[in-house]
This record gives C-alpha cells, structure tokens and sequence, in this order.
C-alpha cells in the first residue's frame, strides 16, 4: 500500500453538514446538499462479520447490489437484484427494491420489476436497481431499471390499503410494494438509457429532480433531443420542466444524481451532463444560470471525463470529482471546487480550485473540519484542504473502489470491490487505516442512521453497532 505524507496536523471540527433531528439518512448523501458526512458519534471503529462481534442483524438481499441503502421512519431501502428471490413465485432476473425494518432487519416488503426487453444497451442483466431511493414521509422516490421514476407508499400493501391513483395492482399482498404513481421516461420523454438508469432522485418543496440515464449506443446516440435532467411534480409525476443541454456532446452514458444548493437567495440544483459539463439550473423554474467544464483545456476528445460522482454543496461552494464508465478503465482524473453565484460559462471565473492529482472517480466527496476526501476508481483515498485544494495525503487501497467515503465520528469509512471496509482518522496527518474484512465485495457507501452503521455487501446488509464500553458510555 502506497502512503503519501502531508503538512501539519489538523484535528477534525464538528461535520460541517445539515444534522437530522431523527438521524435517519434518508436519501443518497443524508441531504439535499449531498454531503458524505455525518454529525453523528458512537459509531463503530471496528466488528467482524465472521464472529458477529459489533454486528446488531445483518440481511440477506441479492447477489449484485448497487441501490445504496437510506433510513427514514424505521424502514431501510435499498435496492439489488433477485438473485435470493424472497418470493418463490418471483424468480429470475429482476430490478427489486426491498424495505426492511430498521430495529431488527425484518423483511417487511419489495417493489419487483421485470428486465427491458431491449437487454444490455438499457438494462444489463443481474444488475438490478441501482438508484438510491429518496424518502419523505409516507412517500418514497426512485428510479427502477427500466428507467421508471416510481413513487412507492413507504408503508407497502402492510397497512391492506391501496394509496394514489395507479391501480394496476390486482394480487398485490402484504410483502409487495404500494405504487403511487409511475413516470416511464423511456415511453413518455423519449429517452435511451446506456447499459442502466441509476439516477438517485432529490426532492425541493413540491418538486423531485432526476437524470433521466440519456446516453449512447453501440451504433450512436439515438436521442440526442430527449431531456437529461427533469425536475417532477412529487405528488402527481408530471414533469413540470426539463432539460436536454448534452444534447450530442454526450460521450457514453449519465449516471450522476442531482445536489441542491441555496445561492444568494436562489434554489439551485446542480446536474452533471454526459458531456464533461456541470450545470446549475434555478431549481423553479428550469433556467440555465451556469455551467462548467469538468476537464482540462485541449483535452482529446476520447479522453473527456463527464460526472459520475454526484456534486456536493457546502458553504456556497459546490465540489465535484470528474470520470468515466468504469468499463472504460483508469486514466487522469480531477477534482474541482466552483463558485455557483457566477453567472454563464463559469470554467475560468467559477473555478475555486482544481485538484489533478486524482484518477478518474465515481465516488462522491464527504467534507468536514475544513478537510475534502475524494476517493478513485482506482482505490486512492485522497484528504485535501476545501478551502484550497492544497493535498495533505493520499492512501492506495490497492483495489477500485465503486463507493464513496462517508465522514462521521472522527472517522472516513470507505469499502472496496475486495471486500475490505477501511476506517481512517480523519486527521489532516496519516494515519494507516484498520481494515475490516467484510467477506464480499462492498459497491456501496456505508451509511450512519440512529447511532447506527449499515454497511451493503454485494449480498448482505449488515446493521453494525459499538458496544457500550466502546462509546464510552
């Protein structure tokens, strides 16, 4: 493992984010601001899946799984595929979203969907759902493999009663999904996902935003006109606006998920386009305030990065990591912090900083005590200065990492696609992480909920929670 030291210590202040009374972590990031970080204390510094030590519950969902998963009222939701069918009448591939409850990991109910007919160039097989939902109160948001913004009643068909207007639910029982409402942006908007849909929705006030997943085949892009970025009534699925900006600068796919931000008294919402550009929309009404190029100057063109990373925002500035497919391999990367109260093609006058020293990401940045960590494809953890982009120290896993680091407790946790799960100091000075084996691959991003750490497996969900004695209490 390769170390790189940095500049003088400085100890990790309370997590720069927007705390959550209950401490649930409902949506991908915890807010809207996307932030990988918690103010959260008590959490686990080490446990061991074999011996069950530290472990509260841990359950079995499917073989491949991407759907991060979020908390919200007792429930968690995440979202995998049906390779360990929990109904015997449901088998083969398939897209599921599964709810279980918080407390003890029991399996309360799943939203099943069939795969697209058209195979791997819109929905490649085994891959399942890989939207992390958004949840609001009895209302839950999230994108299914067939590129269906879903509105699901957190409750399922457990309270016996039909919810909403979509009615195309005859046989439904108490382990299934309660549909409200479906948006198909394949039928209705015209849209060609590349390989899958995976945006993770956010929702403002009557609105959910989402990527639309818009991107090339084999033979072309087949609709370079279909929008790439939507914002949707929450309560009736209509689209109130869209946006199609990446037209044909789209390079291969967009699998980035929205971040809002308040910006001199204006609601943005920022997307990440399949061309290499960021964009900040005024989140009412649509309009393009700013957009900002993610690459170098003179740049190949093969060699553009786009977002697959998802944009923070935090203290009027929104960070972002820059890279590719991952089929497409390693290669130069960056990190960039931007002014979003520029106005216009903000490359120059919006660019903060710019961070070369990474390789192609799609993890998401956890920000906190003045210190950025950015993580790679290619299995480096990187802690940088947030205010300048000045670098303290980078740690190589030696194993690419598909997750984000998330940031609470003093503590960066980060898994690989080794099926290691490390725990560092989140110090500006390095410290070597402990290395929690975790038996299988970790694609996802640990989460903190109610004192709580869950951590998903490509086949587990483990709920991971320190002793007493370890607390201090």
């Amino acid at each position: 493992m390769k170390v790189q030291s940095g500049a003088a210590v400085v100890v990790l202040a309370l997590v720069a984010c927007c705390p959550l009374l209950s401490q649930d972590w409902p949506m991908w990031g915890g807010t809207a601001q996307r932030n990988m970080a918690s103010g959260m204390k008590n959490l686990p510094g080490s446990w061991d899946v074999k011996s069950g030590s530290n472990i509260k519950w841990k359950a079995l969902i499917g073989t491949t799984s991407y759907g991060n998963p979020v908390v919200a009222g007792g429930k968690i939701f995440l979202g995998t595929n049906n390779g360990n069918p929990r109904n015997a009448a449901i088998q083969g591939d398939r897209g599921v979203l599964m709810c279980f409850q918080e407390s003890d990991g029991k399996f309360l109910w799943q939203a099943v969907t069939d795969k697209l007919a058209s195979g791997p160039v819109n929905d490649f097989p085994q891959q399942g759902v890989c939207s992390s939902p958004a949840v609001e109160g009895k209302r839950l948001y999230y994108v299914s493999n067939r590129g269906e913004l879903v509105c699901l009643d957190t409750e399922g068909f457990l309270d016996g009663k039909n919810d909403g207007p979509f009615q195309d639910e005859a046989g439904r029982g108490p382990g299934d999904a309660d549909i409200i409402w479906k948006l198909d942006m394949i039928k209705e908007l015209g849209v060609h996902p590349r390989n899958m849909a995976n945006a993770s929705p956010v929702i403002w006030e009557d609105l959910v935003f989402v990527g639309t997943s818009n991107g090339r085949s084999d033979e072309g892009l087949p609709a370079p006109k279909a929008p790439s970025f939507l914002a949707v009534n929450k309560n009736t699925g209509k689209v109130v606006w869209q946006d199609s900006s990446p037209g044909e600068g789209i390079v291969q796919g967009q699998w980035s998920s929205p971040a809002l931000g308040m910006v001199d008294g204006v609601q943005q919402v920022f997307f990440a386009g399949g061309d290499g550009w960021l964009y900040g929309f005024h989140a009412r009404t649509g309009e393009r305030l700013w957009k900002f190029d993610l690459n170098p100057k003179k740049i190949a063109p093969e060699a553009r990065n786009y977002g697959i990373s998802t944009p923070v925002f935090l203290e009027g500035k929104v960070l972002m990591s820059a890279g590719q497919d991952p089929d497409s391999g390693s290669g130069r990367g960056a990190a960039y912090s931007i002014d979003p109260a520029k106005r216009g093609d903000i490359t120059e006058a919006g660019r903060v900083w710019q961070y070369e020293k990474i390789n192609r990401s799609i993890s998401t940045a956890a920000v906190g005590g003045g210190l950025a960590f950015l993580s790679d494809f290619d299995g480096i953890l990187h802690c940088v200065d947030v205010k300048t982009g000045k670098p303290y120290w980078s740690f190589d896993l030696k194993s690419p990492v598909w997750g984000s680091p998330l940031l609470a407790d003093g503590k960066v946790y980060l898994g690989d696609a080794d099926g290691d799960l490390a725990v560092f100091q989140a110090t500006a000075e390095m410290n070597k992480p402990v290395l929690m084996d975790m038996a299988d691959s970790v694609y996802g991003t640990p989460v903190p909920a109610n004192g709580v750490l869950y951590v998903m497996t490509r086949s587990q969900l483990y709920a991971i929670a320190a002793k007493q004695n370890e607390t201090g209490k």
